[in-house]
């Protein structure tokens, strides 16, 4: 691929399906949370139904969220102005006549993979079916828990980082990273919505995190590997990462992985502002599916990992910041973020909201 620069495309689409809290973390308590730009105030009703309205009262645009759950309503914390799931007012102080513009906007949400999703664009187009197929977390083939990264960064160069593995050989070098990764072949595939980058490095050394995998699953393993990364994107941030290793010559790239490990990585990454956002992932196994022992020792050592990474998102995120005019050089292994981009910029320019093309040159 001959050299190509990309432009800073950092706008985010609104018609779209983000992740606004682990499931958990959305209580009778009010729970404040900015999503691709809008400020939110999530609750539970009393039969567990998740509510997001707009965190700004009609009346002087006090928050919601630090307001309390009375019932299936939400009242304001400075005036008491109650609202329903829908936004509608419902009480208001000292008065028995209710203005019929007191209301605040709601939005769609939905609980799904143990994720709340919420669509803060317009609500007429808001169909749950087209959620980003997460199924891992909820099978039960498969376990794993994970975390919520508040990221001081742009979501796409979260998305960016995800797209291209190849940084695992320079970021982490004493986990995941090997040189096979920047060695080896990929191949990338596209659709309207999706993007897949998949590589296969074949009869090699397993890296530590692997090769502990390994050993987990069968005790005192030793030798070489084929390892596999298949990254499958779906817009507009959503990475699924299939990932794992076998004993080398056992059959996995013909589809047979019983010889070895596998994971997803399930990531899904929300725009906060144009300069920060919310990184959810979990990582996911289908092997000693009963051992809470295991299951918290991926989180924490991909814990350590994606740390590595939060550390390097945050300096370059200072380093746009410092050079705005700076366009971005791509090379052969940017082919799938540079694909993201494209599709990001089809959904903005849908929006009527594209400012600038997403890649100059060829």
């Amino acid at each position: 691929m001959a050299e190509t620069t990309t432009a800073k495309i950092f706008d985010y689409p609104r018609n779209a399906w983000y992740v606004a809290a682990w499931d958990h973390e959305v209580t009778r308590t009010p729970l404040a949370r900015t999503i691709a730009g809008r400020p939110l105030a999530l609750f539970r009703t009393e039969d567990g139904a998740p509510v997001a309205l707009a965190d700004a009262c009609w009346h002087r645009l006090a928050p919601l969220s630090m307001g309390k759950v009375i019932g299936d309503e939400l009242q304001c914390p400075y005036h008491g102005i109650r609202y329903d799931r829908t936004g509608r007012c419902t009480a208001m102080p000292a008065q028995e006549t209710i203005n019929p513009s007191a209301m605040v906007p709601s939005f769609p949400i939905v609980d799904r993979y143990r994720y709340v999703w919420v669509w803060v664009g317009d609500a007429a187009l808001a169909d749950p079916s087209t959620i980003p197929d997460m199924h891992q977390m909820t099978s039960p083939e498969w376990t794993g828990d994970g975390e919520l990264i508040h990221a001081e960064c742009n979501y796409q160069l979260v998305v960016d980082n995800l797209m291209d593995l190849t940084h695992e050989e320079f970021v982490h070098t004493s986990s995941i990273g090997q040189d096979a990764l920047s060695e080896s072949e990929f191949v990338t595939s596209h659709t309207d919505t999706t993007v897949t980058v998949e590589r296969w490095m074949i009869d090699i050394e397993a890296p530590p995190f692997w090769l502990k995998n390994m050993r987990d699953k069968f005790p005192g393993f030793s030798g070489r590997v084929d390892r596999w990364q298949i990254i499958h994107f779906e817009a507009p941030s959503t990475i699924c990462l299939d990932v794992g290793v076998a004993a080398t010559g056992t059959g996995a790239p013909e589809g047979d992985r019983s010889a070895g490990v596998n994971g997803y990585v399930m990531n899904t990454i929300t725009p906060e502002t144009d300069r920060t956002s919310h990184y959810f992932w979990s990582f996911q196994r289908n092997y000693r599916l009963d051992s809470q022992f295991i299951t918290t020792q991926l989180r924490n050592g991909v814990h350590g990992v994606f740390s590595e990474d939060e550390m390097m998102l945050q300096a370059q995120q200072a380093a746009i910041d410092a050079n705005p005019d700076y366009e971005f050089y791509s090379l052969n292994i940017d082919a799938g973020g540079m694909w993201v981009r494209r599709l990001l910029e089809r959904m903005l320019e849908a929006e009527g909201r594209m400012a600038v093309p997403a890649a100059v040159g060829s």
